[in-house]
């Protein structure tokens, strides 16, 4: 905390106004990181489209999205739910969800990882991981109507 206080330009004691721990903070900074992408990923209407916005949102900020993956970060599930949901828009059903989220995350770290070359074999495992997904059984739009209650996927076996 002192050393964030220092980044800001204040004095530690002025973030305990505003947040009661370290963990407090961590927590407000992923429900921010968490609903910035649920906006930018609501808007997808494809399965190609979902993947490319959840990546370009964790490439654009790096740090955010390891702070929220690299280690369990106490969340409300509201907040959880809101970046989860259009998963479960576009593939329509739980475990696909959850699966297409996997795979989306897993082909994150290894980018930021710097494990797959930039270009050709990194594009054509985004294009193969989509076309397996869309491939799978069970599949498809969620029907028009009222959207599906959002999944909650917790860092960790949910």
């Amino acid at each position: 905390m002192r050393s964030l206080a220092r980044e800001l330009g204040i004095q530690a004691p002025s973030l305990y106004k505003h947040f009661r721990d370290k963990q407090e903070l961590e927590a407000a900074v992923a429900a921010a990181f968490l609903a910035d992408l649920g906006a930018e990923l609501a808007g997808a209407r494809s399965l190609e489209t979902l993947a490319g916005a959840y990546r370009s949102h964790a490439l654009r900020h790096p740090h955010l999205y390891r702070l929220l993956t690299d280690r369990s970060v106490p969340l409300l599930e509201r907040d959880e739910a809101v970046a989860v949901g259009p998963f479960l828009a576009i593939v329509g059903n739980l475990a696909l969800a959850r699966a297409t989220w996997a795979f989306a995350h897993g082909m994150v770290e290894l980018e930021l990882a710097g494990r797959l070359e930039p270009g050709g074999e990194l594009e054509a495992a985004w294009a193969a991981g989509t076309a397996a997904i869309r491939a799978s059984p069970g599949q498809g739009p969620v029907p028009a109507g009222p959207r599906p209650a959002p999944v909650v996927v917790r860092h960790g076996i949910d």
